[in-house]
Formats: C-alpha cells, structure tokens, sequence
C-alpha cells in the first residue's frame, strides 16, 4: 500500500481534530471525519478552508485537496475503511472509552487508533478496549496543522510495533516525531511548558515583573534561541570550547541555588484574575486575531528556513 494510498478516520473535529484533518488533506490523503456536535461539519470545513492557504505555503503533497473530505455524524461509518485512525475527543476518559468502543465495533482490528490527548496516560485510554494493543499516543502540538512536533508512545498494552508504525506514519507525513518511552502525565512538551508557567506566574504573583514582561522575555529572549535549538543544545552552545560540561560545570552551584528559588504552582484559582487582566493590558493595542495570523506567517517562514538549514536539527 502507497503512502498517499492510505485512508485516515478523524474522530472529533474540535481545535485539534480540525487541525489534524486539514493536515492529512494536505498530505494527499482521503479523509473521513467525524463528530456528533450540532453544526460540526459546517465548522469543519469553514476551518479547513480558513486554513488551506497556510498549508499551501507549507507545500500542498501530490494529490491534495480539500475535496476528499467525507463528514459523517456516525463514527462506525467513518472508521469501517480507515487505514489510521486519528481520536481528538474531549480530554475524560469516560468519553474516550465510548468514542473507542464505537471505534472497535467497526474498524478493522489491527487499525492503529492514535489518540490527541494532551495529558491523559494511554495505560487508561486503552483500558477496556477489546485491541488495546494498537492504541497509541499521537499528540500534536497545536496549531497542529503547521506545528511538526507529535508525541507518540505507547500504554502498558500497545504493541512497540504499533508504536513503531505509528512514528513512520506520521514521519512520513513531514511531522517530527519524539518517543515517549515512559507514561508521564501531561507527556513531554506540556510538561516543559508548565514549568516555565509555573514561573512566570509566581514572579507575576510576587510582583516581581508584569505579565506583558514575562512574554517579551521569553519571546526576545531565549525563545528566539529555542525556536532553533533545544535547552541542552543551546546550553552547549554557551560553553564554548567546554560545552555543556564546562556550562553545568560552571552554573551548576547558581542554578541549584534559582531552582530552590522557584515558585510553586498556585493551589488555588485565585490568581487567575490577576493574570487575566495582565493579558488583556498586554492586548489593548492589538488585533488577537490579527496577532495570530501574523504568528501563523511566522511560523512558516521560520519553519521553511529551518528545513533550509541542514545542520539545524
């Protein structure tokens, strides 16, 4: 079976499953989506067509369009041909237990089920299921029709063979795919990510810097260097000659010292307020959705000179 052959089930087509489903259109592929939300097939397609021009500039695969998108409400429907199946449901676990029983009662049974969740462990995803062992973590990182990142691995019951297909899979569609050889709540880069909000919202919250503040830091700063290369890289980087030994070696005693320093995630939601209102103060003079449409054409324009650059990883 040819690559662009395949025929991809997506199951929910909220932000995520939207995302996914222009992705694999773009990549040539027969889509079969679907969702029992009232209007979700109109919102589907308004969104897809919203987002075809940044895929184009991304670079559209051989056979692309927007017109092998099939929508059905019944999901049995949807998944009977699927080649892969990719589940964006809600983040519970008692709807992603439902929506895969309605998967397994029609699909074939050696049909890969990759599931978006962004945080729960598929050890408790798959439970129940009659295959678990072709069901897999596929977690994109959103916008996920741009960004290239997906997690992928596999529950106490997934077959590493599975797993194995799934990352070919997704490599062969142009994403950059990392193992998660562990089960960890909240994966890899929602880990990473909530320990830099920790952060920034306890520095906001000892009034140390405002809201606005934080995001030039992070955006004019390091952010500029992590959109390039990684933390160990980029702390290589700045060891000279010594490299990330000499950098550690150097900043170990310092950093211990920051570390013990940091704050503490908020047990409470009392600070919601606080930084809501800082991110509405940042966003006075601006157009929000203007800002990410600019974003968006950043990102592809960073994204091609990353894959210009051959000694970028």
């Amino acid at each position: 079976m040819k690559t662009r052959d395949v025929n991809v089930a997506v199951v929910g087509t909220g932000v995520i499953g939207a995302g996914w489903a222009t992705h694999f259109l773009a990549q040539g592929f027969a889509v079969t989506a679907t969702d029992p939300g009232q209007g979700a097939e109109s919102r589907l397609r308004n969104w897809i067509d919203d987002s075809w021009p940044v895929v184009e500039r991304l670079g559209l695969a051989e056979g692309a369009s927007r017109d092998k998108l099939t929508f059905t409400t019944d999901v049995g429907s949807a998944v009977r041909n699927a080649d892969f199946i990719q589940e964006s449901a809600p983040e519970r676990l008692d709807v992603k237990h439902a929506v895969i029983v309605s998967i397994e009662s029609a699909a074939r049974a050696d049909t890969i089920i990759a599931s978006s969740s962004s945080g729960l462990a598929i050890s408790d995803v798959q439970a129940g299921a009659q295959h678990p062992e072709r069901i897999v973590l596929g977690h994109p990182f959103n916008p996920s029709h741009i960004m290239p990142l997906v997690e992928v691995g596999g529950g106490r019951l997934t077959s590493p063979e599975n797993v194995a297909k799934t990352m070919a899979f997704y490599s062969s569609t142009g994403k950059k795919v990392i193992r998660i050889a562990k089960e960890v709540k909240g994966h890899i880069a929602n880990r990473l990510q909530v320990a830099i909000w920790q952060e920034a919202i306890s520095l906001v919250q000892r009034g140390v810097v405002s809201v606005e503040d934080v995001d030039a830091a992070i955006s004019y700063g390091p952010g500029l260097r992590w959109a390039l290369l990684g933390p160990f890289l980029n702390l290589h980087a700045s060891g000279g000659s010594g490299g990330i030994t000499h950098v550690l070696q150097h900043l170990g005693a310092a950093q211990r010292e920051w570390a013990r320093d940091l704050g503490m995630y908020p047990e409470t939601d009392d600070y919601i307020e606080s930084i809501a209102s800082g991110v509405e103060a940042e966003l006075h003079s601006y157009d929000f959705s203007e800002m990410l449409r600019q974003r968006d054409q950043l990102l592809i324009q960073l994204l091609k000179a990353k894959r210009s650059l051959s000694q970028i990883p």
